[in-house]
């Protein structure tokens, strides 16, 4: 079914099942259950389109046929339609809200990716940009593959993925060298190693203990080009990888790019973006 591994079918299925409870009330007492139908999905505003697969992957299952009238990752504009389904009228009616979900805030999600990525690359043509674990319950899923779609990188899906040492497990470990170090210690060499850094010093530290990343979190694009000069300055800055977090988004995002870095990560791509607006338009056969 589509591309989706089977637990995300299940998960668009428990969607569809949240919304429908025993039934569709409205739809069975107005709708004929023979009745047929197409239902197109338009675009409403200018958007970067996603989605797609997940509401293919509803028609599936669902028992409709669908055509796919524009592509992922592909800019679509006011009143282009994006995609159309046929089936029986109820069918249609019923999951109507859920596609609509999924596509505005998938859209909207990539969108926001799409001219984050564009700036930062404007200055930094090399920079990656990825998103964080700042993501809805139960929506992780759909939320970081709208930032593939969008351009930008996904980062670690779950906490197995890597080590990424921050602030707090610093302070249960006690220093950043210590903390650093037992993972060095504990982990697979196929397992890269990520230390939050708050100051010179910690960023230093993490590198001698062997960190193979080092997050600059919440430093100003000024002083991470002073993080940058001291490094290359050491001969230390070829040793690591360089990523910024911390308040980054569309308005800043070319001032921390500016910066030899190699990674800006924004929790803003997957919790402070609008929803396109796309709508669903029913004709009968």
């Amino acid at each position: 079914m589509m591309n989706l591994p089977p637990e995300i079918i299940k998960t668009l299925k428990r969607f569809i099942a949240e919304d429908v409870r025993s039934g569709d009330l409205t739809t069975e007492i107005t709708i004929p259950a023979d009745k047929m139908a197409i239902a197109t999905i338009y675009a409403r505003e200018k958007a970067v389109l996603a989605g797609i697969e997940e509401v293919a992957a509803i028609a599936e299952f669902s028992g409709l046929t669908y055509e796919i009238l524009a592509f992922e990752g592909n800019w679509v504009n006011p009143q282009d339609p994006v995609m159309r389904l046929k089936g029986k009228a109820r069918t249609l009616l019923t999951i109507e809200r859920v596609c609509l979900n999924i596509i505005q805030r998938m859209s909207g999600i990539a969108t926001k990716t799409y001219k984050m990525v564009s700036a930062a690359r404007e200055v930094n043509p090399r920079v990656k940009v990825a998103c964080t674990r700042k993501t809805t319950p139960g929506f992780r899923y759909f939320e970081k593959r709208a930032v593939v779609i969008g351009g930008g990188d996904p980062h670690r899906y779950a906490l197995d993925d890597m080590v990424l040492i921050k602030n707090n497990h610093v302070t249960a470990a006690g220093s950043v060298h210590a903390a650093v170090s037992a993972a060095r210690e504990a982990v697979s060499f196929s397992k890269k190693i990520s230390c939050e850094a708050r100051t010179l010093q910690d960023v230093q530290a993490a590198i001698g203990a062997g960190a193979d990343i080092i997050l600059l979190d919440n430093f100003k694009p000024k002083d991470v080009g002073g993080v940058i000069e001291v490094l290359e300055h050491e001969g230390l800055r070829k040793k690591v990888i360089l990523e910024v977090s911390g308040g980054i988004n569309e308005e800043n995002i070319r001032e921390y790019a500016r910066n030899a870095i190699d990674v800006i990560s924004s929790g803003a791509l997957t919790h402070s973006y609008n929803a396109a607006n796309f709508n669903i338009r029913l004709s009968l056969n």
